[in-house]
Formats: C-alpha cells, sequence, structure tokens
C-alpha cells in the first residue's frame, strides 16, 4: 500500500511478540514499547538530510556527517503515544515534543479533542506517534491539527496498524508516511485490531 513501510526486522518481530502477549506486564510493555520504537525510528529517520562536519579523531582530521535533530519534532497522541516518546528521543535527544489530547467516544467511535499543545514547527521533520492505527480517525485528526499549525513534512510511527486505520490516513493524509511493525488482519466490531495488543494506554499504564 502507498506510502506504508512496514517493518518487518527480526529484532522487532521478537519484541512484538512478547508484547502481544497478554501475561506481560506494565513494565516490560512499557520497556518493549520504548525499544520497537527506537527501531521504528531508525527507518523513519532514513530520509533525514545530513551536514559536513569537520572533526578530530584520535589520529587524524576527518569530514562526519550528522543530523539536526533540532530541525525534528515528535508529536505523541496523548496518552498512549507517551510511551514511544523516550524511544524516538534516545535518537534525537534534542527534538521538540507537541501534544495531542484525544479520546474515542464510545457511542460514535471518533475521536473527541480535549488537549494541543504545539511548539513552533517551522519546516521541521515531524513524527506523529500512535501506537494503535485502528480506525485511523484519531491519527488523521492530530495530523490536521499538525497541518494547520504549520506542519509539512510529517510521518506517523505506529506500533501496528490495520488495513481500515491505514486506508484512511492514506485517503486523507496522501502525503504522510506511515512506519509500523506490523500490519494486522482487521478490526472487530468494536473497533479494536485484531490479533492486536489489547488497549496500549491500559497496558501501559496499568488502568485496567
Amino acid at each position: 500500500m502507498r506510502n506504508l513501510m512496514v517493518v518487518n526486522h527480526p529484532l522487532i518481530q521478537h519484541k512484538l511478540s512478547i508484547l502481544r502477549n497478554k501475561d506481560t506486564g506494565p513494565k516490560e510493555f512499557r520497556e518493549l514499547t520504548r525499544e520497537i520504537t527506537l527501531l521504528l525510528t531508525y527507518e523513519a529517520t532514513r530520509h533525514l538530510p545530513t551536514y559536513e562536519t569537520k572533526i578530530e579523531t584520535p589520529l587524524c582530521a576527518t569530514t562526519g556527517k550528522m543530523i539536526e535533530d533540532k530541525k525534528v519534532t515528535v508529536v505523541p497522541i496523548l496518552r498512549a503515544g507517551l510511551g514511544m516518546v523516550e524511544g524516538v528521543l534516545s535518537l534525537m535527544p534534542n527534538a521538540s515534543v507537541g501534544f495531542v489530547g484525544l479520546y474515542r467516544d464510545p457511542q460514535t467511535i471518533r475521536p473527541v479533542e480535549y488537549y494541543c499543545k504545539l511548539p513552533k514547527l517551522n519546516d521541521n521533520e515531524i513524527f506523529v506517534l500512535d501506537p494503535m492505527l485502528a480506525t485511523g480517525f484519531s491519527s488523521a485528526v492530530a495530523i490536521d491539527m499538525v497541518k494547520k499549525a504549520g506542519g509539512k513534512r510529517i510521518s506517523l510511527m505506529c506500533l501496528i496498524a490495520a488495513p481500515e486505520g491505514v486506508k484512511e490516513i492514506v485517503n486523507t493524509h496522501p502525503d504522510v508516511r506511515i512506519f509500523t511493525a506490523s500490519l494486522d488482519e482487521r478490526l472487530n466490531d468494536h473497533a479494536y485490531i485484531l490479533p492486536g495488543l489489547g488497549d496500549a494506554g491500559d497496558r501501559l499504564y496499568r488502568t485496567k
């Protein structure tokens, strides 16, 4: 599917299998979320520009390449997206962080906005973080909000995705790249991903 990158590295698949397991507790779930996000970030940042810099090794002078991570913005969708932030910042510690708060209305399954705080986006590379791309409605609304704030270069990172969610993003935001560890089978009657991993927010923060 256009603009979809499924990162099926053996390390990611190994960690994702443990993450899915219903017996995996919140501590390990948080650690695995961070680690999988870190590995996804490696792929999602392949397109970042580099600049040359002069450095001195212990033996001689040479030229190296670096990225400008101050021109990167991370936008987690509250609350589950918070679990992915550390994985990105461990690789790009100077990135700015914005926050979008959305919850799913149980009757309509549509997202309801309750919070938005974004830094100046300028021409930054922007990574929207949403562990579960289910219907895609929340991610699409979050991307709308980022675009309204001036964001242009946007990627969406999620742990797992449903075909329905991917289709929603491709249709509403065809310019956005999607990076995920797995494209799962489908949504169930309650719009949860199958086989999925349950509710990421509840498992991260032990709220059920």
